[in-house]
């Protein structure tokens, strides 16, 4: 649990009445992320405040019709969902690289160069990013913003979204472990009937050798994977 000094706020407004409460920033940040988080550690101390900073506490009659609850943890998620964290400077820009550099490893790893027809690098990407004056949002997910990143820095580097196909034998006595890596792929691999695996799927081109890498480890280079 993160002691009071060290917490920020995290608030919300309903019904013209302010709730506030003390989170943990890194458990905050990773809970509107998406990611699974105690909201137990999270918090460093069991109260709902109407005023945090003075120490004064909400009436619990306000919590209960605003939330329809009292419990301390359903009101922390509520806050945190669709409130407001007042992250650090420091800590948001922190958070900021990080989105933007998560951002542009997933770009790299799913578009082209049309002319080289490789993958752009990261590092060029996040200079796109730059030219292009793109706005990422701290608390969105990846996902949320990549259609509006791509619309922006194809302006600045030329892109295209080539797939290339890989057909992969894996041999029965690796075929369970390899299943999960594979579907985490999008593609569902089929039980053949000596017990070995096959799968043909579609791809960016940027994810080739992280499949690659994944099987090869897994199996001991005895996976069987050709590009059409």
């Amino acid at each position: 649990m993160v002691t009071v000094d060290k917490a920020v706020i995290a608030k919300i407004e309903k019904n013209g009445k302010i709730f506030e409460i003390l989170v943990d920033p890194e458990l905050a940040y990773a809970f509107r992320d998406g990611k699974a988080v105690s909201i137990a550690n999270m918090l460093a101390v069991d109260d709902v405040f109407k005023d945090s900073k003075k120490g004064m506490p909400a009436a619990r009659r306000d919590v209960i019709d605003c939330f329809g609850t009292d419990n301390i943890e359903d009101v922390a998620k509520e806050i945190l969902k669709k409130g407001d964290i007042q992250l650090t400077t420091e800590f948001r820009k922190k958070k900021l690289e990080e989105k933007k550099k998560q951002i542009a490893d997933f770009i790299s790893k799913n578009v082209l160069d049309p002319k080289t027809k490789k993958p752009h690098p990261q590092q060029r990407i996040l200079n796109a990013m730059d030219r292009a004056k793109v706005h990422v949002d701290v608390f969105k997910n990846v996902n949320e913003q990549i259609n509006d990143v791509i619309k922006a820095i194809r302006e600045v580097i030329p892109i295209s979204f080539e797939k290339i196909r890989l057909d992969i034998k894996v041999p029965p006595k690796w075929a369970g472990k390899c299943y999960g890596v594979i579907k985490s792929f999008g593609t569902e691999p089929q039980w053949m009937k000596d017990g070995s695996l096959s799968a043909s799927m579609e791809i960016s081109p940027g994810l080739k050798q992280d499949i690659f890498n994944k099987l090869n480890n897994i199996t001991r280079g005895e996976v069987k994977i050709s590009e059409k």
